[in-house]
């Protein structure tokens, strides 16, 4: 038997020699890293930055995803990686005290481990710098003897060092530096993540590139599960569609649990349990895109199982859209805030929306709609489906975020939402990467028909 294994895992390991190549990402130029890095360093406060990749998955079956913003700022999508940045440094007599470095530390590397998951590159290999990007390569084990002796050349630094304070491994560095330093105390983990969502906040035109390329993806998995609607049809038999239609497009993951939600489950959020079969006469809300090079799309689309939407559904679907269309019209670059259910602010996108739904529509006792409109307008969009930000703040140029009112009303069985993803341009205009995916109600009935003959 151990034979036979042994035998298998020969033939197997050309395919999987190969598998780095077959399944990278569409990875932009390393200098595009590379200025990312030095603008977080002129955010540190002359301090340092440690930054940890994601972890292997300890499970085959969970896909190995990195870190958001060790991508971001590297662009190195193997595991067990850690990159500093050290800011460059001014003294009191304006002399350069420290200059700026970035030094990417690889793990070593383990033949046992590779023969399962793929070669994988160390600060050894001859390319090392050449293949990361990265000005500085070194083993992983040196790490604790470079911080050491960054900190023990300048005390400040013990009081800006920016990491991950979640992260296991950021805590035991800043403890075992603490130990061999003799420090006082453990140096407070600054989070990075508030230096890092303020940069990846504005996208450069090769992320836009990517997320075209998540949502074009996004969209023709969403027509293709559109035309195979029907009645009887299970929920989850639709996500399936979407899935891999996905992968087929390029996508190496949804960017979210596809929400599939026939008649009463349209109204449930997040729902994704996907197990209804669908009926004649049901509304059918499916909220389902893909990540394609770790940047995400998400778009959600509203349709009649049966091909006709009733008076009732096509009346709130109609105030949904005329919703979306009126936030849209009324966004102002630098000005309009999103994700304000609470309509904190007068000028925001929610606000707009809800309004709109409220002077458009009413529920079958008579009151507005608005009040059915139960979730912020809108998120922004890149590396993660909800990329960080401060939504006390407008939207600027160069973001990509989402417009999607919905209107949810469990006691008609009625769920609306329309969504699509916007980039903002430089003119402060919108661009829509989702649009091409039809969302009138003719157009919708007029897809399910066309798949239906």
């Amino acid at each position: 038997m151990r034979f036979f294994v042994r035998f298998a895992l020969l033939l197997l390991l050309p395919i999987t020699l190969l598998a780095p190549a077959l399944h990278s990402l569409d990875r932009q130029p390393s200098a595009d890293y590379h200025n990312r890095r030095v603008r977080l360093s002129g955010a540190l406060n002359q301090g340092i930055a440690v930054v940890f990749a994601a972890d292997e998955p300890l499970t085959d079956f969970t896909p190995y995803r990195q870190d958001s913003d060790f991508y971001y700022l590297t662009g190195w999508n193997q595991p067990g990686a850690a990159l500093l940045v050290e800011a460059p440094a001014i003294g009191e007599d304006l002399h350069t005290v420290r200059s700026y470095r970035e030094i990417l530390f690889l793990p070593t590397r383990n033949a046992r481990t590779e023969r399962y998951t793929g070669p994988k590159l160390d600060a050894s290999s001859p390319d090392a710098v050449q293949t990361t990007g990265v000005a500085e390569v070194l083993p992983m084990t040196d790490l604790p003897a470079v911080l050491g002796t960054l900190l023990k050349s300048d005390r400040y630094l013990e009081h800006s060092l920016w990491s991950q304070p979640g992260e296991t491994r950021a805590r035991a560095l800043a403890e075992w530096t603490s130990a061999t330093l003799g420090l006082a105390a453990t140096p407070n983990l600054l989070d990075v993540h508030d230096l890092t969502g303020v940069l990846r906040s504005g996208k450069d035109p090769g992320e836009l590139v990517l997320l075209h390329k998540a949502a074009d993806a996004s969209i023709k998995a969403q027509l293709a599960m559109i035309a195979a609607i029907h009645p009887g049809m299970t929920e989850r038999s639709a996500a399936g569609i979407i899935l891999s239609n996905l992968m087929a497009n390029g996508c190496e993951r949804p960017s979210y649990a596809p929400i599939v939600g026939s008649g009463p489950n349209s109204t449930i959020l997040h729902y994704s349990e996907n197990s209804r079969t669908m009926q004649a006469g049901d509304i059918l809300l499916v909220d389902a895109a893909g990540e394609y090079s770790m940047y995400a799309s998400d778009i959600t689309r509203t349709m009649p199982v049966n091909g006709h939407f009733t008076a009732r559904q096509r009346e709130v679907y109609d105030i949904v859209l005329g919703a979306q269309t009126a936030a849209m019209n009324a966004f102002v670059a630098g000005r309009s805030h999103i994700n304000d259910p609470d309509h904190r602010f007068p000028d925001s996108l929610d606000t707009v929306a809800f309004n709109y739904m409220n002077a458009h529509g009413k529920d079958l006792q008579g009151a507005g709609l608005g009040k059915y409109f139960i979730h912020g307008i809108g998120h922004l969009v890149g590396i993660d489906v909800h990329d960080p930000w401060d939504y006390t703040k407008p939207i600027e140029k160069g973001m990509v975020f989402t417009i999607e009112p919905g209107i949810y009303i469990p006691d008609e069985k009625l769920g609306v939402r329309i969504e699509d993803d916007y980039y903002v341009k430089d003119d402060g205009t919108l661009e829509c990467l989702t649009c091409a995916l039809p969302k009138t109600a003719d157009a919708m009935e007029g897809l399910l028909h066309a798949a239906a003959k």
